[in-house]
């Protein structure tokens, strides 16, 4: 049985379940959340939310947690890539526009009641008047199951959509939730890199005590550190000519303002991006709470709407404390988009290599090793190998190692060299479940199609190409992660809880007495992924070894 949920344009929401099941309208979130849990527990429905991220949180405010649900918004977004439509709108009215065969309106920013941005919701302008948010999601759900069935691989399709929803119901609840984070540690670890608090517009005293060697170190002229430019001018008028501050460029320099310059970047950025605004404004109760994107990137990889959610430096990571009692179960999955191109092109040299831990130590053993012994540095070769094989790289000793490579794993490199030619044909590539890449753009296919420079032409034909190569790897990585989460999800003893996630990484605050059954039901989700995602007989591992700490920053 499923019960959809929908908001209607006074802000109330409605519920109702197919051939005479439960029904109700007009009702408050409190009271949609004491009705869904009677039936969450007698039930056990799929539900169907407009969108998971804008009508759950009704229900989590009032204590409920679903088991597995049908996103519109998400699997509407999944299909018109599938279907090649390109950047269409995907609000419940454009997908019932559709359904109807009509012209599908603009993308409407509404906004709920509760001032958060509705991408589903007909506020305002949207549905036909006389259609109700529930009859339209009722119409979009059948079409959209009509459609999952005229993809190419249809059970491929309903895995994802059904993995991409539990992302969803996942990315709510982490929301809810929050990390645990101390922000006593977070406000002593910023007095005691950068110094004591200042008025915003001021620099720390660590900071300004920085800048002013850097000014010295130019023999005394002014320079603003925060400037790019002033800094290439600074190095100018000093007789060294550099493309750009950046870093890496800095590094090879030799001149006293290159120490002090690195030092004042990185404290810099700290303050910048998790400073004492950030604490302020992000962190509340102890518990960091931000607002993930499921699919936020094209490749299906997260996003997250502010507070950087996915990019905590490690500086930070003593931050975040399990409570007294409790644990933090940390875990990543090793190498996993090396080991996802091995499942994928069915490259059994390269599914070999996977089972070790350390893949790119095997993968050098397996490059070098046969013709000569080992040497440091091949580790590190191999890697720039297979980096080169997944993104296109061919700068320096790339373009040999790469052909090395190929000589070794001759699937792995064809499969993903046939996405490129795909790309640079202008064609689309998918992932294993069926994520589909974006179509070029018009402006592109102007340039590729012989009307402008070749040289040109056959920079953007190869740029694409490197886009598509490493999409089918990425894409087919935010499927198998996708679908961990929805499984270790549903394997997690009450109260433990997801509470961060980031690529292919996890995070689960849980009693101490439960760490050890979520580290056993972490690796029956990890095997249950690769099974789901690659088939049974997939003789790729996945490691992905867990860490029960009382501190993120002891995990690694």
């Amino acid at each position: 049985m499923h019960i959809i949920v929908a908001r209607d344009p006074d802000g109330t929401f409605a519920a109702r379940a197919p051939e005479g099941g439960p029904a109700a309208s007009g009702l408050s979130a409190a009271e949609l959340a004491r009705h869904a849990a009677g039936w969450e527990r007698e039930l056990r429905p799929r539900w169907v939310f407009t969108s998971v991220e804008h009508d759950y949180p009704a229900l989590l405010g009032g204590g409920v947690r679903v088991r597995r649900c049908h996103d519109l918004a998400l699997t509407e977004g999944l299909l018109l890539a599938a279907e090649e439509r390109g950047e269409q709108p995907r609000s419940l009215a454009a997908a019932y526009a559709r359904a109807r065969g009509l012209e599908p309106p603009a993308e409407v920013e509404y906004t709920a009641l509760d001032d958060q941005p509705a991408l589903f919701q007909p506020r305002g302008p949207g549905l036909p008047g006389g259609v109700a948010p529930l009859d339209a999601a009722e119409l979009v759900l059948a079409e959209q199951r009509r459609r999952i069935g005229r993809v190419p691989h249809p059970d491929r399709m309903r895995l994802l959509v059904a993995a991409e929803s539990a992302s969803a119901l996942a990315a709510a609840e982490m929301s809810a939730d929050g990390l645990p984070w101390r922000a006593d540690v977070h406000d002593a670890l910023l007095t005691e890199l950068l110094g004591g608090r200042v008025p915003a517009g001021q620099r720390p005293p660590k900071l300004a005590a920085l800048a002013e060697r850097i000014q010295e170190a130019f023999g005394g002229r002014p320079v603003n550190p925060d400037h790019p430019g002033s800094v290439v001018r600074a190095f100018g008028r000093a007789g060294i000519e550099v493309p750009s501050a950046r870093a890496h460029v800095l590094r090879a320099l030799d001149h006293p303002a290159v120490e002090p310059l690195l030092e004042y970047k990185e404290l810099a950025r700290l303050h910048s991006a998790h400073g004492w605004a950030w604490l302020e404004h992000w962190v509340h109760g102890d518990r960091f709470r931000p607002v993930y994107v499921v699919g936020g990137v094209v490749s299906g990889r997260w996003a997250s709407r502010g507070g950087a959610a996915l990019q905590i430096p490690r500086a930070l990571r003593v931050c975040v404390r399990a409570d007294p009692g409790w644990k933090l179960v940390v875990a990543d999955a090793a190498q996993l988009e090396p080991r996802v191109l091995a499942a994928l092109s069915g490259d059994r040299g390269l599914a070999r290599v996977s089972a070790s831990a350390d893949l790119y130590d095997s993968l050098a053993d397996a490059m070098f090793g046969q013709a000569r012994g080992r040497t440091p540095d091949d580790r590190g070769r191999a890697k720039i190998a297979m980096l080169s094989a997944m993104y296109g790289g061919t700068a320096g000793e790339a373009a040999s190692l790469l052909a090395l490579l190929r000589q070794r794993f001759p699937e792995a490199v064809s499969y993903v060299e046939r996405a490129a030619l795909a790309g640079e044909r202008g064609e689309v590539v998918r992932s294993r479940l069926g994520r589909t890449s974006p179509p070029p753009s018009a402006a592109w296919r102007a340039l590729t199609g012989g009307t402008g420079d070749e040289g040109t032409a056959r920079r953007a034909a190869r740029d694409w190409g490197r886009f598509t190569r490493n999409f089918v790897v990425q894409a087919s990585a935010a499927d198998w992660t996708a679908v961990l989460l929805a499984t270790l999800r549903g394997r997690l003893p009450e109260p433990a809880r997801l509470v961060f996630f980031q690529h292919d990484e996890v995070l689960v605050h849980a009693p101490a007495g439960l760490a050890e059954r979520v580290r056993s039901g972490l690796e029956e989700s990890v095997r249950e992924a690769s099974a789901l995602v690659f088939g049974t007989s997939c003789p790729v591992r996945f490691p992905m070894a867990a860490a029960v700490v009382d501190c993120y920053a002891d995990a690694k």
